[in-house]
């Protein structure tokens, strides 16, 4: 698979209240911002980084080479983020993945790729090998008209808007540890004294 073919949405827009509230893709984590850490990784992926961000727009244009709001609302969910990166795509093929797992795979958008085409998916999300991570997935950007219509429903869960297309799970069990999230700051000390980050 050619990366030209896929733009990576990096998802930055929530109120991160287990954290207190602080915009958690500008934390820092051993001397760089989270975000930083994911973008390391991902960029290698993908044609384009798009960040979809509620605040701290100007910040995260230097991580990205485009930062993009919620289309509807404001702080709505991870769907909402998506759209928003979906529209500013210039590829045929999106995978979003959220700004605070700096462990990310770096085969993630390959293997999700090859399974969504494989199995004539709509979506391909990823899996743990115990449950999913419903806000890594690889899909088309021609997707976005279906997540604006879902929003505009009132709908919010990106498990519903999931039920209404085809979606193949990828097992990435062999690579769990790349689902690792910073949620809460015992998290940050974790991923810090663990020295995993530039493995």
């Amino acid at each position: 698979m050619s990366n030209d073919q896929t733009a990576g949405i990096i998802l930055a827009g929530g109120r991160a209240r287990r954290m207190g509230g602080v915009d958690k893709g500008l934390i820092d984590l051993d001397g760089a911002p989270m975000v930083a850490h994911v973008v390391r990784r991902l960029r290698p992926q993908v044609k384009q980084i798009i960040i979809s961000a509620n605040r701290n727009l100007s910040e995260y244009q230097n991580w990205s080479d485009r930062v993009v709001q919620d289309a509807i609302g404001e702080f709505d969910g991870p769907l909402a983020g998506m759209a928003s990166g979906l529209e500013s795509a210039d590829c045929e093929y999106a995978a979003t993945v959220p700004c605070d797992s700096p462990l990310l795979a770096r085969d993630l958008v390959a293997r999700m790729h090859h399974a969504c085409l494989t199995a004539k998916a709509d979506i391909a999300v990823a899996s743990d090998g115990d449950r999913i991570q419903p806000v890594f997935t690889f899909l088309r950007t021609s997707l976005r008209a279906s997540i604006l219509a879902f929003l505009r429903s009132g709908e919010r869960k990106i498990d519903k808007w999931f039920e209404q297309h085809a979606v193949v799970v990828v097992d990435f069990s062999d690579e769990s540890e790349s689902f690792h999230n910073v949620n809460t700051p015992e998290d940050k000390v974790y991923l810090v004294a663990h020295n995993r980050l530039y493995d």
